[in-house]
């Protein structure tokens, strides 16, 4: 799993890139093939504001989040994502096909 972290107006110190790998490293734990998350991290007026794109197999999924504090709102974030990859894989596990059997009767 590859994780991009950018800051819009804010430096990413190491600590708050640590903390976002910490944070999504769950989402590889759904997923046998690479996935490629790019993390923004901005300032909008009062409030801290983070935005994702994980490119998964067969779609990208998108989630933002805002809080207090930037830890806050990487919380938050990573608790959104986690929820739209386990919808994703059960969308896709709902819409597979079924095996074909030998039906040699």
């Amino acid at each position: 799993m590859r994780i991009e972290t950018f800051g819009k107006d804010v430096e990413v110190t190491p600590a708050l890139q640590e903390y976002v790998e910490t944070k999504l490293q769950r989402l590889g734990k759904h997923f046998d093939q690479h996935c490629e998350v790019r993390v923004t991290l901005a300032l909008r007026k009062n409030e801290h504001h983070v935005d994702a794109s994980a490119n998964v197999p067969g779609q990208t999924l998108h989630a933002e989040a805002g809080g207090q504090t930037m830890y806050a709102a990487i919380d938050i974030l990573a608790d959104k994502l986690d929820r739209l990859v386990i919808k994703h894989k059960e969308k896709k596990q709902q819409h597979a096909p079924l095996p074909v059997g030998d039906n040699d009767d």
